[in-house]
């Protein structure tokens, strides 16, 4: 069965303090490129690799770019997926304009087909709303989006994703590592396998599950959390997203979106088809 190894971004300027929340779509630091070449030096699979995925944001696609620098000079593009970026509407979690992404990124490095105006839209009735039932919808849809990928992939073939912290908890619906105090369970360029539950692809979820190798290598264990404990670290996570997002709300550090999607994507649209003009 195709293996997916999701791994969550390399450090980011936002990542070094609250006030660099503010910083609209921020680059990898000196450190993240750093936290990049040992993971680059120590993934074990760069042959087997068939396919990068990653979220639209800047950091996301130079950690993709960075990490499996391999896999890329065989010639294989970053597909942008707007479905994995992440959870909150701060300014660092809000994605850039495809336009300016198509200035940063070539098209022999990033595929940006995907990257539709208002991509990076979270107001009322987008999809990447910053809500549980929106977060919880979009990602069963990344997880579909990324089976149907794996459609004539061979079963010792390797996808590689790249996303972010908090969002990966929705993708995955794993909560190992979580804590309440934190927005993850995952370290920057931490990453981990895992596999489709139902190899026959009939599951409407299309839930995840992390591999026994996956699990040991980081745990020193065969032995995987309970679905209990799953459930109760997700009530937690829930608990705290939902407090957190409150707090930005009254800290005003959040990006305010007025229109509804619809208007947006018209006038997204619009302005990017003068920006290429």
């Amino acid at each position: 069965m195709v293996i997916i190894d999701f791994v969550r971004h390399a450090q980011g300027y936002h990542n070094l303090c609250k006030e660099n929340w503010s910083l609209p779509d921020p680059n990898l630091t000196p450190l993240g490129e750093e936290q990049c070449k040992a993971l680059k030096a120590l993934y074990p699979y760069h042959d087997t690799v068939k396919m990068l995925v990653a979220s639209p944001l800047r950091r996301t696609l130079q950690t993709a770019l960075q990490s499996f620098e391999p896999a890329a000079d065989r010639g294989l593009v970053v597909l942008a997926l707007p479905e994995l970026q992440e959870v909150s509407a701060l300014p660092s979690d809000v994605g850039s304009a495809r336009s300016t992404l198509e200035k940063e990124f070539t098209a022999d490095q990033v595929d940006l087909s995907r990257v539709q105006p208002a991509w990076n839209y979270k107001g009322k009735g987008s999809p990447y709303a910053v809500d549980l039932d929106a977060l919880t919808a979009r990602g069963r849809s990344a997880r579909l989006s990324l089976r149907a990928l794996t459609k004539g992939l061979g079963p010792d073939d390797r996808i590689a994703v790249v996303t972010h912290g908090g969002f990966l908890h929705f993708m995955t619906q794993d909560y190992d590592g979580m804590v309440p105090t934190r927005g993850t369970g995952w370290q920057n360029t931490e990453w981990r396998a895992y596999e489709f539950a139902d190899p026959t692809g009939a599951d409407a979820d299309a839930a995840l599950k992390e591999t026994a190798a996956s699990w040991e290598r980081r745990r020193g264990t065969a032995q995987g959390m309970t679905a209990q404990e799953q459930l109760e670290l997700q009530l937690a996570y829930h608990h705290f997203l939902t407090e957190e997002l409150g707090i930005q709300v009254e800290e005003d550090l959040m990006v305010k979106f007025t229109d509804d999607y619809e208007a947006a994507q018209k006038r997204e649209a619009a302005a990017e088809a003068k920006a290429r003009a």
